[in-house]
């Protein structure tokens, strides 16, 4: 950078006078400029007398000369300065970005002005920019169950009845592909559309996705019932809030259990239990949970497990296909990986589900419709990997119970219980954590789910 500037300034020192001059080639007193890259306004004795520029005085045209350079010097440093700012060196304007392709940069320990929202019915009107996208698909029909005590019956009254579409289709598979559809949601990247996803990666995904497992959540509960009318669920997240807890057992006395991402159980059984019915991730979440954390094994793997995939991008529908063909993933990171490396050997299509991106981006605009939106950082804001999971849990479930997610307390506690050493938790661009844990509580308060806090 400071030498392009000093090269166009075209400034050279003499050799001998050990000073800049503006004068190039051979000089009168048989000296050459000898290009020396070097910024400095030092001036020595010239040694020889006869030298015409000892006794040179600094003339106006080379005072301007110097002030220019001065000035693009600063003007270049205040270029590469801006252009690595932590809060300004994510791209903005960029719909079709994936956020495994963009360096979250912005992070830190105390809570963004930003994110103060309150998580009141989102209005939703013609005003909304285009990304929003506050239409849906509709499911024909949904489970019916008659259990009493049901999220459902309680929800009549509450600020939330409002924002609750019964009929959102939750899971997608191979009945919600068609090119109408892919033409439709093309108008959302990320999580919230097919914006980003090929057309023919998404239909060699989705159509493996076609038996009626893939559409329900809990494609099992005929044959774990045992006289119950009410799905009983806990949601387990990672927070530190857990660590010492004693949990485990009564975690496990739920008919189903969700986890997330790194879910470390060895040596934390007491406090998380045991069991894992539905694990939801990306293959982002993924890949970053398995780098990052100590013991962490990779997802859970058991007879019971399903597994819920957030398409992020197209890698997710790809890693689909790998596992219910049992071949070689065909792109991307996870290139000429087995996808039973992940999943166990085992894995059939049956235990695959993905969420659909219109219950994302509902989940988004009805449930945690962040300032974030209205900023640069618009393109790669989504729910948590947590928030989708239990919000899917209080769409599907009767009875929910949520274990480690953020409390108002949350500065006493370890980012996650896992941690070997104290992490203060951290917030991030892409998700609004203030507002989640806003509508946690707002969730409890309406006994809607029951949240575990100290």
């Amino acid at each position: 950078m400071l030498a392009y500037v000093r090269l166009s300034c075209g400034l050279k020192r003499h050799s001998t006078c050990d000073r800049w001059i503006s004068a190039v080639g051979e000089h009168s007193c048989g000296h050459k400029a000898d290009g020396e890259r070097k910024l400095s306004l030092r001036v020595t004795k010239c040694e020889q007398t006869t030298c015409p520029y000892r006794t040179m005085k600094i003339t106006t045209r080379w005072r301007v000369r110097h002030l220019l350079c001065v000035l693009l010097m600063f003007f270049f440093l205040g270029i590469f300065f801006l252009s690595t700012s932590p809060q300004l060196g994510v791209p903005s304007g960029i719909p079709h970005m994936s956020l495994d392709r963009i360096k979250i940069a912005f992070r830190t320990t105390e809570i963004p002005k930003i994110l103060h929202a309150s998580t009141a019915p989102a209005v939703v009107g013609p005003t909304d920019p285009p990304y929003i996208g506050d239409k849906y698909a509709q499911e024909d029909s949904f489970p019916q169950r008659v259990c009493q005590d049901s999220i459902r019956q309680k929800v009549a009254g509450t600020i939330f009845e409002p924002k609750i579409l019964p009929r959102i289709p939750v899971l997608q598979w191979h009945k919600h592909f068609s090119p109408e559809e892919y033409r439709r949601l093309q108008n959302y990247p990320g999580s919230h559309g097919w914006g980003e996803v090929d057309y023919q990666i998404l239909a060699a995904s989705l159509t493996l996705l076609n038996t009626t497992a893939n559409g329900l959540m809990f494609d099992d509960w005929e044959s774990r019932a045992n006289g119950s009318s009410c799905i009983r669920c806990a949601v387990v997240g990672n927070g530190g809030i857990l660590r010492g807890s004693k949990m485990g057992r009564e975690i496990d006395q739920h008919h189903y259990v969700f986890r997330t991402n790194a879910a470390v159980i060895r040596g934390f059984e007491e406090d998380v239990g045991l069991r894992t019915s539905i694990y939801t991730f990306s293959t982002n979440t993924m890949r970053n949970s398995i780098l990052s954390t100590a013991n962490h094994e990779g997802p859970p793997k058991s007879e019971e497990t399903r597994y819920v995939f957030i398409p992020d991008h197209d890698q997710d529908y790809v890693l689909v296909k790998a596992a219910v063909k049992d071949t070689p993933v065909e792109k991307g990171r996870e290139r000429g990986e087995m996808a039973s490396k992940y999943f166990g050997p085992n894995v059939t299509a049956r235990k695959l589900k993905m969420y659909h991106p219109d219950f994302i981006r509902y989940l988004r605009n009805r449930f945690l419709r962040s300032p974030i939106l209205k900023t640069s950082y618009w393109n790669l804001f989504r729910p948590s990997t947590g928030a989708v999971m239990l919000l899917a849990a209080l769409h599907t479930c009767d009875q929910v119970s949520a274990y480690g997610f953020m409390t108002p307390d949350y500065q006493k506690y370890s980012n996650h219980y896992y941690d070997r050493t104290f992490q203060t938790v951290q917030f991030f661009s892409n998700h609004d954590y203030r507002m989640e844990l806003k509508l946690w509580q707002e969730l409890h308060e309406n006994k809607l789910i029951r949240l575990y806090m100290r």
